[in-house]
């Protein structure tokens, strides 16, 4: 499985974004897919994560109510809506797949990433 993460960009404090990860390959809906970040300087973490069918979704707490994973296994697409954006979400935003989705969010587990989005939030 190849990922490419996008939508991406500079929004002020309060705006809102749409990311979007493609995936190519076969057996999409065999993967539980994440959302993780990095900001400068900090550690990778733990953003979203959605299961194979949709119908088991989980935060980190920073972003819960603010951010909604999604996917469309028709399109092989997972989706991070993000709103009630803050400077501190800036970070670069990476998909991770996880196949058959044992390790729910574990970056340590992740079986595929995609290459990272920029989001920059300015204040």
């Amino acid at each position: 499985v190849q990922l490419q993460a996008s939508g991406g960009g500079l929004v002020q404090d309060g705006g809102s974004l749409r990311l979007t990860c493609a995936a190519s390959g076969r057996s999409f809906s065999s993967y539980a897919m994440s959302w993780f970040r990095q900001a400068p300087g900090k550690e990778r973490e733990f953003v979203a994560a959605i299961s194979m069918t949709g119908g088991s979704t989980g935060y980190a707490d920073s972003v819960k109510g603010r951010f909604t994973i999604s996917r469309d296994n028709a399109k092989n697409a997972v989706y991070l809506q993000m709103h009630s954006l803050k400077p501190e979400d800036t970070a670069t935003y990476y998909c991770a797949a996880d196949y058959l989705g044992g390790t729910w969010g574990n970056e340590h587990g992740m079986d595929y990433w995609g290459k990272g989005t920029q989001v920059t939030v300015s204040s």
